[in-house]
């Protein structure tokens, strides 16, 4: 056991989480905050001549998200990270777990419902200029309780993402436990 308390080889770089988890964590950090910041923009700017390139794009960029957050789930339940150090406490490990978690069910809600809604609309889903099937008939009242839920969860994911950062940054500039460290380069 290492000075820092870790259950695992420190030595051996055991209690970080692998390069592959780190990349998939950070790709798609800046992926879901350049997805809300033109989701926000072109909710602004719907009813504007050019906005359609910014509906498209947006969901292009959620699909590759969902992708990715799949990916990441798969390479989380094949490649266990180390147990967090001892000294932290145990509501702390429980708030953590759960933060966790919830950001996983609302990275693939918000891309699901997102694609659910876009898909009872009129103009439907293109993936980087290529049309998907529709798997609905255009319907706008069901597009829009789609596209509310989506609105919906959009804040709850900032709000968890703002508590996981908050709680990362704390790790790092107050506790100084490497717990930041475990998900950097």
């Amino acid at each position: 056991m290492s000075t820092y308390g870790f259950k695992s080889a420190t030595a051996r770089g055991e209690w970080r989480y692998s390069k592959p988890a780190v990349l998939l964590h950070w790709l798609i950090a800046i992926l879901i905050a350049a997805q809300l910041g033109i989701g926000w923009y072109m909710m602004a700017i719907e009813e504007q001549p050019g906005s359609i390139w910014y509906f498209d794009i947006h969901k292009s960029f959620g699909l590759v998200v969902l992708g990715l957050v799949v990916l990441r789930i798969i390479w989380r339940a094949t490649h266990k990270p180390a147990a967090l150090p001892m000294t932290v406490p145990a509501w702390q490990v429980t708030l953590i777990h759960v933060t966790e978690w919830a950001l996983y069910l609302c990275m693939l809600a918000m891309p699901i419902i997102g694609f659910v809604g876009a898909s009872y609309s009129k103009k439907g889903i293109t993936f980087f200029g290529t049309p998907l099937p529709s798997w609905f008939s255009p319907n706008h009242d069901t597009a829009e309780t789609f596209f509310g839920l989506h609105s919906i969860i959009a804040w709850v994911l900032v709000a968890l993402i703002a508590l996981h950062a908050l709680g990362g940054l704390k790790h790092f500039f107050i506790d100084k436990d490497r717990i930041f460290q475990r998900m950097w380069f």
